[in-house]
């Protein structure tokens, strides 16, 4: 009974979906119409909820009568692994995705504020069909609710793979940021068929543009460290095409955020926010149509199944279709003359987008070539890493060496001279970081030129804050400490820039790994290091059974255990690797347990991993992210101050 609530609620959230759609495109200038969208959008995401609820339900009660529960639980999985199996599955994943972007509709709407009445009610009304769209694809192609008969004894449960607490929150972290592409996409569309895009649309774009970006950096960070510690390779990014698929509507969200600031100070830059609000949700579609198509083989792809890669397809075409032509039709009564100096905080804001925006593009190709050279009956072919990191590093690369000088420049126009003098001992600490690291690498350019940018985006953020902090009178840490809150933000996302480029360069230059076969009481040197593996037993786990090995490591600091695992699940006939980490200030000794050695007596495959400073890549991630949560507090906090 609890299934067939669900998909009742998710039908009548349908429904009133289109409502909202139908309410909020009437654009109206009545206020009483604006309260029937308010009220139907709310009701959506409500019934929404009730059907998300009612999924979870199903599968904490492992009703197996439920196909997605019977495909994706077991009886003896724990109870958060469970509740985490509603989002962990195709059909699940986009009940979520539906319940997120109705809910945003719901919040937009009810947060009207200062915004015009008839271009917030187009916004809301297009958020609506951007929710039924969602919804038509669940309900009709990946109905979490539909039955089987005769209903399993048991489930043959989660891939073991997504059985981790990061995983967990993995995809709804993500899907905060994908839906969160929405509302700017909302947005976008409802200023083209207004015909305005003032700096009251850019005020009530930007906090939605800074929510989706926050939530796509942590989820993506998330995802990266799941897959540091859980696939057992060793690496925290290898370029996956469904890594790259939240990678590209990051890049353009990011893009956005700078965007959004220029439109709102200044006003100008509008058709161009727009048509990276466009660009956004459509890479944040393409995204899906890649994980759910069954065009990728990646241990992030949820489903293989043409159709629905077909109507995810079907779905991206009708947004940008839409977003492109009337970007085409009405875009040009938008432009507005730039009003800014060559050298201004606008234009550093522009070359910024540039960049990010050619970044993406970068990545883009590399992620479908391959696909459009099979479709054309060309053969398998990969494009990997060595072509990303010979294209995309260098345009990031050169980004960020601009990055310190944007906060140092004025609106309008900008003083160059002035700006390089306030950074002249970031300049000065950088040259010292290339010079060093040159001579102690063996004159390795490219690791020494990442690390010298690395502490340039560090020194540079720590600049501004400083140069922020002298104006006016009284004692430096009283000022430092009064600074707003937009300063902070955005001096603790670029200083958390410069922190994960040095963990991502020293990790990627300096890596030390071996592969080798140990028995119980044989040692090996490694890394400085005299690891010995003690012995290898058997435990049962919860819902799994694992082979453990127990090592011991000496140090300079003295001796430390450490374990690994070999998992195996009675539901999958794959083994899963629970690797042993031990940290350290210098990185991470990273150790990983294969199958016996044929041939040797009671010997095992162990790969050993020296990962220097790995632990600055997720540090710089998480500081990014929490720039951009106080930027969201900061923005809605100048919302609330009266004009």
């Amino acid at each position: 009974m609890i299934a067939e609530i669900g998909a009742f609620c998710a039908a009548l959230a349908l429904a009133l979906s289109f409502a909202q759609g139908w309410l909020g495109l009437a654009a109206s200038r009545r206020d009483s119409r604006a309260e029937a969208t308010t009220a139907v959008a709310q009701a959506a995401a409500f019934m929404c909820a009730i059907a998300f609820v009612c999924l979870i339900a199903a599968f904490v009660r492992s009703d197996f009568s439920v196909a997605a529960v019977a495909a994706n639980s077991h009886i003896d999985k724990p109870l958060v692994y469970r509740i985490a199996g509603a989002w962990g599955n195709h059909e699940g994943s986009m009940l979520l995705w539906s319940l997120v972007s109705a809910l945003f509709g719901a919040i937009f709407a009810t947060t009207r504020g200062a915004q015009h009445l008839s271009l917030w009610s187009r916004a809301v009304g297009v958020q609506g069909l951007v929710t039924a769209g969602a919804l038509i694809y669940t309900l009709f192609l990946s109905n979490p609710f539909a039955r089987l008969d005769p209903a399993p004894m048991q489930g043959a449960g989660l891939n073991p793979l997504l059985q981790d607490p990061a995983l967990a929150a993995h995809p709804p972290m993500l899907y905060l940021g994908y839906v969160g592409l929405s509302i700017p996409f909302s947005l976008a569309l409802a200023a083209l068929l207004e015909g305005r895009a003032d700096q009251a649309w850019a005020k009530a774009l930007r906090p939605w543009t800074l929510l989706a970006w926050t939530c796509l950096t942590l989820g993506i960070a998330l995802g990266s460290y799941w897959a540091y510690y859980e696939l057992g390779w060793g690496g925290w990014w290898f370029w996956d095409p469904v890594e790259n698929a939240s990678f590209m509507p990051w890049l353009i969200a990011c893009a956005l955020v700078h965007s959004a600031i220029v439109t709102e100070r200044r006003g100008s830059m509008a058709s161009w926010t727009i048509l990276l609000a466009i660009l956004g949700f459509g890479l944040a579609l393409l995204g899906t149509f890649l994980v759910r198509s069954g065009v990728l083989t990646s241990v992030h792809a949820f489903a293989i199944d043409p159709r629905r890669g077909i109507a995810v397809l079907v779905l991206l075409a009708i947004a940008l279709g839409a977003g492109f032509g009337l970007y085409a039709w009405r875009a040009p009564k938008l432009a507005q003359p730039s009003g800014f100096a060559a050298i201004s905080r606008e234009s550093a804001l522009v070359w910024n987008n540039f960049g990010l925006a050619i970044a993406a593009g970068v990545v883009l190709i590399g992620t479908l070539y391959p696909l459009i050279v099979e479709a054309a009956g060309g053969g398998l072919i990969s494009v990997g890493p060595p072509f990303f990191n010979a294209t995309v590093a260098p345009l990031l690369a050169a980004l960020f060496i601009l990055l310190p000088f944007g906060p140092m420049m004025t609106w309008r126009i900008g003083d160059w001279k002035g700006a390089l003098t306030r950074l002249a001992p970031a300049v000065a600490l950088a040259l010292l970081t290339l010079i060093v690291a040159l001579v102690t690498t063996q004159w390795r350019a490219v690791p020494a030129i990442g690390l010298a940018i690395g502490v340039w985006l560090i020194a540079g953020g720590l600049t501004y804050v400083w140069t922020r902090a002298a104006r006016g009178e009284g004692a430096a840490l009283a000022k430092i400490a009064a600074l707003p809150l937009l300063v902070w933000s955005m001096s603790v996302a670029h200083i958390g820039a410069g922190v994960l480029t040095i963990g991502a360069v020293a990790e990627t230059a300096f890596r030390a790994e071996r592969a080798l076969a140990l028995a119980p009481g044989q040692g090996v040197d490694f890394a400085g290091q005299r690891i010995t593996l003690l012995e290898v037993g058997g435990i049962d786990g919860p819902n799994y059974s694992a082979t453990r090995a127990n090592f011991r490591v000496d140090r300079a600091d003295g001796a430390r255990s450490l374990s690994a695992e070999r998992r195996f699940y009675p539901t999958s006939p794959t083994p899963t690797t629970e690797v042993g980490i031990l940290s350290g200030l210098d990185g991470d000794l990273y150790i990983a347990i294969g199958d016996p050695v044929r041939g040797q007596d009671n010997a095992w495959a162990v790969r050993l991993y020296h990962n220097p400073v790995v632990h600055l890549i997720f540090l710089g991630a998480l500081m990014m992210g929490l720039g951009g949560l106080l930027s969201l507090v900061a923005v809605s906090r100048s919302k609330r101050r009266p004009a």
